[in-house]
């Protein structure tokens, strides 16, 4: 029968969602009276003194610039207590009287996962940018305490194997969590540029310096490392394991489990420095998403310049819209400038297409095109298809509506057509007829070309073309009067499918 020895105090026992109480207090209403509270154990713990009474947590509060009395102490530690981040005991040794004794004195301190949850909250209230930064001065520790390491190796020293071993590890983990911080506060930088401008611009120098020399020791570095980390591996590898393995004070990790731990470091940190088959290494990866965040930053840098030497840019956009908002007399006012804005009150059914868009051609027009079919919700409250409860109703059409107007864009085309047919042998054209004329001239002369070339245009069942003729004009004869063509000669002829008719011959002045 086998036993198993727990790796850590108490911290396996530890379920999910126990780990996850640890962390209640910081949503609590007094969240920052619990975070005091937990400050003031930390300031004991550092100095050595772990447990506390209630009276000493007063004090500590104090000492701290707290008053103790605006806290209900004894709750805010009970609370801290279910939620497992402290731990309670009784302490009879402190009693001064038998009534105390009877009473039993309650004692508290941290639990290892409360401290651990502690730290972690005091981590994220504590971090800001200057934590964001590359580290070029470890390159030349990492240097040497490989070469200490090959030493190390060579001598049979296995303590100090393990002490430059752990540092090495401890180091290159460092590097690439002050990487990954580094360029997530470019990432966010980046995307908060067009709202803090002047947060970029005072840092701008300072960015691109420690970018430039982070890469140039980078590069410097990086093939010494390289063959340094050969120099290692040819004193021996195994026996850098096993020595580092040895000296490795965990005391509930079997021999077994810590030589695969070592084994897995040592490949961690020879993908970094020197990974085989030419594959490219973490330093490389780093060192190309160093010349890319560069390049990022002088992209950033010349789009907030651009932006400010033109005086507009989103943050002076936004500055003008809350003017807007705020200058605006009334609700109705302020709701009209956000449709205008924002353009959320458009009619979201003039998107819907048809369900095989291929079936209808592109050409048709909406009045021969087949409609759509439009559900009725998507229309009333703008909610597709689907969303709503029940299946979507189609939309009620008036065919004859439609048909009215069908007929009547029919007839109106006719007219047009008839009244252009006359065009060439009238010698007064009526109302219908200028209507017909003028919708030929602006088509032809929408087709912008060189002045000396002609222009034409075909509708109506006939061809109206437009000739240069500088020093002459065409002067055409309507009921309401006279339309005179200045430097043009004016033709209208039937179109190729219709009867060849007589031309007109234009009036000249």
């Amino acid at each position: 029968m086998s036993s198993s020895v727990p790796s850590s105090f108490g911290l396996d026992d530890f379920g999910v969602d126990d780990r996850l109480r640890l962390f209640s207090y910081v949503n609590a209403d007094n969240r920052l009276a619990y975070l005091w509270v937990l400050r003031a154990f930390e300031a004991a713990r550092s100095s050595y003194q772990v447990v506390l009474h209630t009276s000493e947590v007063q004090d500590a509060l104090i000492s701290l610039g707290q008053d103790p009395a605006a806290m209900e102490l004894p709750r805010l530690l009970d609370a801290l207590v279910e939620w497992g981040v402290l731990d309670r005991g009784q302490d009879g040794a402190r009693a001064t009287t038998l009534a105390e004794y009877r009473n039993r004195h309650s004692v508290y301190q941290f639990t290892e996962a409360g401290y651990r949850a502690h730290r972690a909250v005091e981590s994220v209230l504590a971090a800001g940018i200057d934590d964001s930064t590359l580290s070029r001065l470890v390159f030349a520790d990492l240097l040497a305490d490989l070469q200490a390491l090959k030493n190390a190796n060579e001598a049979g020293d296995a303590e100090e194997v393990y002490r430059k071993l752990n540092r090495l590890d401890r180091a290159l983990a460092d590097v690439a969590e002050r990487a990954a911080r580094f360029y997530h506060m470019l990432g966010d930088l980046g995307r908060t540029h067009d709202v803090r401008p002047e947060v970029f611009l005072a840092h701008k120098d300072a960015l691109l310096t420690h970018l430039k020399d982070f890469h140039d020791e980078l590069q410097r570095y990086t093939p010494r490392l390289r063959e340094a980390v050969h120099e290692v591996e040819a004193t021996g590898l195994e026996r850098l394991i096993e020595a580092a393995a040895e000296a490795d004070e965990r005391l509930f990790a079997t021999p077994a489990e810590r030589l695969a731990d070592w084994r897995r470091r040592w490949a961690g940190l020879r993908s970094w420095l020197a990974p085989r088959d030419d594959v490219p290494s973490e330093a490389e990866r780093l060192s190309g998403a160093t010349m890319a965040a560069i390049g990022d930053v002088l992209a950033l840098l010349r789009r907030v310049t651009e932006a400010r030497r033109g005086g507009v840019s989103r943050e002076s956009q936004l500055r003008h819209l809350a003017a807007w908002f705020t200058g605006a007399g009334s609700d109705e006012a302020a709701h009209a400038i956000f449709e205008v804005v924002f353009g959320l009150g458009a009619p979201r059914h003039v998107g819907v297409a048809y369900p095989d868009p291929e079936a209808i051609a592109g050409r048709l027009s909406w009045w021969e095109a087949p409609a759509v079919e439009l559900s009725r919700s998507l229309v009333q409250s703008g909610r597709m298809p689907g969303q709503g409860n029940g299946r979507p109703a189609r939309i009620d059409r008036s065919e004859r509506s439609r048909q009215v107007l069908r007929e009547r864009q029919v007839a109106e085309e006719r007219r047009h057509a008839e009244a252009a047919a006359g065009l060439a042998g009238a010698e007064v054209l009526d109302e219908a007829q200028v209507v017909a004329l003028r919708r030929l001239l602006d088509i032809a002369l929408s087709a912008r070309g060189p002045k000396d070339q002609k222009m034409s245009a075909t509708a109506f069942g006939v061809r109206l073309t437009l000739a240069p003729a500088p020093g002459r004009f065409t002067t055409v004869r309507t009921g309401s009067g006279w339309l005179h063509l200045d430097g043009y000669e004016l033709t209208v002829t039937p179109a190729a499918h219709t009867a060849v008719g007589r031309q007109a011959e234009p009036a000249a002045a």
